[in-house]
């Protein structure tokens, strides 16, 4: 799965990525680079953080899901 998201980098080689390292840098200047990175990492960060939080909520309701399933006596038959 994670492998088919980056295949549109497949066909850039390094030629590619300097040009698009130096628009970048053109268009936003030498200073403004690191905030944006900043930014991105701090938003990447987040998004982590929330990904974690849902996956342990998540846990957590299977966890009560079962022991109340334990605890509730089962009909005989």
């Amino acid at each position: 799965m994670f492998h088919n998201s980056l295949l549109f980098l497949g066909g850039m080689g390094a030629s590619e990525i300097i040009i698009i390292a130096l628009i970048v840098l053109l268009l936003f200047g030498g200073r403004k680079i690191p905030e944006l990175m900043r930014g991105l990492g701090r938003g990447v960060r987040e998004f982590k953080d929330a990904q974690e939080g849902i996956k342990e909520e998540l846990d957590d309701s299977v966890k009560q899901s079962d022991t109340k399933k334990q605890s509730t006596p089962q009909p005989q038959q």
